[in-house]
């Protein structure tokens, strides 16, 4: 048996195709025209490729796209004045500061300072807690595109056993939130959980968001599990010169054992960019007092 492949990159095409048919009704309908703002401090090689690639994304979308790029020694004052600018712009519904930040600003002080109704991103503390309390809420963008990957799979989640490998702020939490308003049974485990592969092997959805390249192995996964590999890991050039890109997941292992499972590359990296242009058009619709986009 050989598992799904659960293509990300034709999933997230067609999000993104649904979106920009939203923000043409919007635009017809009302005027408004969704403005996503992304703010890019330093010049982090990979935080600078994805930055383009929103902004082109965006635009696709038939949405305005802000760009800002400030050097890596800005002042914070001035970086939180942007923040403010942003925040009383009207043609700006989102607003996402790239992480991680250089060093010496103050993540946790610059995303609060974002206004919670434009939060893109979903970090603000008023989103987290608003998930996490069960209210809707703007929500970060992997774990809210890991649920969508899921549900192609399997279109009710409910009274399903998940584990959730990570615990951060971006995937990790967010993740076991959306997946108890699934109605999921979740166990979220770390790097201090003990015996890590047995708790797998009960699960019937699998989310790995630990940053380990290829630490789930196929042995940890129950036959005609879903696993869904958030990790994206760059490992050194081998004997061919070439550098690999794999998940956190032993894919080819996985694929032996599991009922479907996300590739890296062309899995949940797909679907972050996608789920951001979700939440911007959300966010605009509800700044403008609109009701809530069919998408």
């Amino acid at each position: 048996m050989t598992a799904q492949i659960i293509d990300g990159k034709v999933i997230a095409a067609d999000l993104r195709a649904r979106v920009a048919q939203e923000v043409a009704r919007v635009q017809r309908d009302h005027a408004l025209t969704p403005g996503l703002a992304v703010v890019l401090v330093g010049s982090d090689p990979a935080s600078e490729v994805y930055v383009r690639s929103k902004a082109k994304q965006t635009r696709a979308a038939g949405m305005v796209s802000f760009e800002h790029t400030l050097p890596a020694d800005v002042a914070e004052s001035d970086l939180l004045a942007l923040v403010a600018q942003l925040n009383a712009d009207p043609s700006v519904h989102g607003i996402l500061v790239q992480l991680p930040l250089p060093r010496g600003l103050d993540s946790q002080k610059v995303i609060a300072a974002i206004d919670p109704a434009k939060d893109v991103d979903g970090l603000h503390p008023v989103n987290a807690g608003r998930l996490a309390s069960g209210f809707n809420a703007l929500t970060p963008s992997t774990p809210f595109g890991s649920i969508i990957l899921t549900k192609t799979v399997h279109a009710s989640l409910e009274g399903m056993n998940a584990i959730v490998i990570g615990r951060s702020n971006l995937v990790g939490r967010p993740l076991v939130q959306l997946l108890l308003n699934e109605n999921a049974t979740v166990t979220i485990a770390h790097s201090r959980t003990r015996d890590l592969p047995q708790l797998c092997r009960q699960a019937d959805l699998v989310y790995a968001a630990v940053g380990r390249p290829e630490m789930v192995r196929g042995d940890w996964i129950k036959p005609g599990a879903v696993v869904i590999d958030v990790g994206i890991n760059r490992l050194p050039a081998g004997a061919d010169g070439k550098s690999r890109l794999v998940g956190d997941v032993a894919y080819d292992e996985a694929m032996q054992v599991a009922g479907a499972v996300t590739p890296v590359p062309g899995g949940v990296g797909q679907m972050t960019v996608a789920c951001l242009l979700v939440n911007t058009l959300r966010a605009a619709c509800a700044i403008k007092g609109l009701p809530a986009p069919a998408v």
